[in-house]
């Protein structure tokens, strides 16, 4: 053990004030901690990360596509200490149930219903939405069904209108009215240049697409 003074503490003020210092390094670990967890919603398993205390101002973030609630592990960690952060996984991303499409409508209509589902069976009666990319159409619909619940809406690239979309979605559009014909249309179209850089914080390197 080294000597006191060599350890910076020297008298028992030095003790307690050290003391304070863990715990409030203890206290901001705990806080930044993320549960990972699920819950039944129509029968259906949804996972969903969350963290800090349940008494703070709830954000509900939603994610893109192709992504999940891993896209918001950092931001998490970071708000933690003064919100309730609650990020789920849509049905057919990440950790949540994939059934079927014959036996599940994949649309936004339907998607907002779980979600909406899943904020009742967690209890959220007052939210902020953080809508990215396809949580854009599913936190708006969120918003229109319950406006009463929503405290405010952060937006980040997520389309609100069809315009907003272009012709890159045209592919798309002939794929929801026939997969059969046009699935390897849309499959080159995900992975186009054009869609790449679509996406945020991309920057392809063009010698190697």
């Amino acid at each position: 053990m080294l000597p006191r003074a060599e350890c910076g503490v020297r008298t028992t003020r030095d003790v307690f004030e050290a003391l304070d210092d863990c715990l409030v390094d203890l206290e901001g670990a705990i806080m930044s901690r993320v549960s990972y967890r699920t819950v039944e919603v129509e029968g259906l398993s949804v996972f969903y990360r969350e963290a800090g205390p349940h008494d703070a101002p709830t954000l509900l973030l939603l994610h893109g596509f192709p992504s999940s609630s891993r896209m918001y592990e950092p931001l998490l960690r970071r708000m933690a200490a003064s919100h309730h952060l609650v990020a789920p996984d849509f049905i057919g991303f990440g950790h949540s149930d994939a059934p079927d499409p014959k036996s599940f409508v994949y649309t936004f209509d339907h998607l907002a219903e779980v979600i909406d589902a899943f904020t009742v069976a967690l209890g959220l009666q007052r939210y902020s939405l953080y809508l990215q990319d396809y949580g854009g159409p599913v936190g708006f619909r969120l918003a229109l069904t319950h406006p009463e619940r929503v405290e405010a809406i952060v937006i980040q690239n997520a389309v609100a209108h069809e315009e907003g979309l272009g012709p890159l979605w045209d592919k798309r559009r002939a794929f929801w009215a026939d997969r059969k014909a046009h699935e390897a249309a849309l499959r080159e179209n995900f992975l186009s240049l054009a869609a790449t850089r679509q996406r945020p914080g991309q920057r392809p390197r063009h010698d190697r697409v």
